[in-house]
């Protein structure tokens, strides 16, 4: 398995997308850095550098929606690092409301988020790697991507298993190449966008929830469910309970 030297993240201004770069800093990755947050990713940047003066870190204010700047970030990127080998599409919104409840626009703000702007980063990754016929695209949906989900969580869930579909159809597509895929499905990990709805059961911290997703982005598997432990389980369980159970756990 080739060493992903260069590595892209979105969202990578707070939560996920910064313990990520953590993890793959402490490991002598170079790092192409975006996030709709300019002032935060300098800071990490500062930080990262100051722990690992021997990697590059280069940085870019990126906001997932404006797609057509997606495209010319990765592709700036690509030729500050001279390439990329990973691209981790992190991004996303964790905002809804129940469908009917008057809010569409939030539910289409998530949706957009969550699906639309995954699409451009990873249209924008895959050409690249397509015309290098090399990388590794790794796409982060949810647990809460494996069943329809009630309450404020529903377009949350719909979009992430949009995204979840659309990894696995560009893995369908490559699966002959060598170019890898994979789908990540964090469970309850402790991030800033989870802090507004108090602490959820089984949670576990942002650190130990992101070593979990390096190792099985290190694996490049097809996909994963992070931390294993009790979200493998989880899963199988959730496929098959009936939806008034999901419903009442979940609710």
């Amino acid at each position: 398995m080739p060493e992903r030297r260069n590595i892209l993240i979105t969202g990578a201004s707070s939560g996920l997308g910064a313990q990520l770069a953590r993890e793959f800093a402490a490991r002598g990755r170079n790092l192409a850095l975006c996030a709709r947050r300019l002032d935060r990713l300098e800071q990490l940047r500062a930080e990262l550098l100051a722990a690992h003066p021997g990697i590059t870190v280069s940085i870019a204010q990126l906001d997932v929606n404006e797609h057509a700047r997606v495209f010319t970030v990765f592709r700036e990127f690509a030729e500050e690092l001279g390439g990329l080998d990973r691209v981790v599409v992190n991004a996303g919104l964790g905002k809804g409301q129940p469908i009917g409840s008057g809010r569409f626009d939030a539910n289409a703000q998530t949706a957009t988020t969550n699906f639309i702007a995954v699409l451009a980063q990873c249209e924008a990754a895959m050409e690249i790697f397509r015309a290098h016929d090399a990388g590794h695209l790794v796409v982060v949906s949810s647990m809460s991507a494996l069943r329809g989900m009630p309450g404020n969580r529903t377009a949350y869930a719909a979009s992430k298993a949009g995204a979840a579909t659309l990894a696995e159809g560009i893995r369908a597509d490559t699966l002959r190449t060598p170019i890898a895929v994979t789908t990540l499905f964090p469970g309850f990990i402790a991030t800033d966008m989870t802090a507004a709805g108090g602490r959820a059961p089984l949670q576990v911290s942002t650190e130990k929830g992101v070593r979990a997703m390096v190792r099985a982005i290190e694996r490049e598997s097809a996909t994963a469910k992070v931390p294993a432990w009790p979200w493998v389980p989880i899963g199988l369980a959730l496929r098959w309970l009936p939806l008034r159970m999901v419903a009442a756990i979940s609710g």
